[in-house]
């Protein structure tokens, strides 16, 4: 599960709310044990989320690099490469 975690900082453009939600719902996953919750923990599964959306947020806003931001489709097209070469 936690592969789909991506790095979401220093990237032009900057991470969406999107994404971030989606590393946290896969964190929680990963944390909980749960695809997805039974009835009885969805709230509690869903506020985590919540929580853990804005605190990756918060992260994300507050760290500062002198590098500079890289560039999505740069990253995307490496990505592909390896996973081409890992599965050739």
């Amino acid at each position: 599960m936690c592969r789909n975690i991506k790095t979401l900082f220093n990237f032009d453009p900057p991470a969406t709310d999107e994404e971030i939600r989606a590393s946290a719902l896969q964190f929680v996953r990963k944390l909980s044990g749960f695809t997805a919750p039974s009835k009885a923990n969805e709230a509690a599964f869903n506020r985590a989320i919540d929580q853990v959306s804005g605190v990756a947020r918060e992260l994300i806003d507050s760290l500062t690099t002198n590098a500079d931001p890289k560039d999505r489709e740069i990253e995307a097209a490496k990505a592909k490469a390896r996973a081409a070469e890992r599965y050739a």
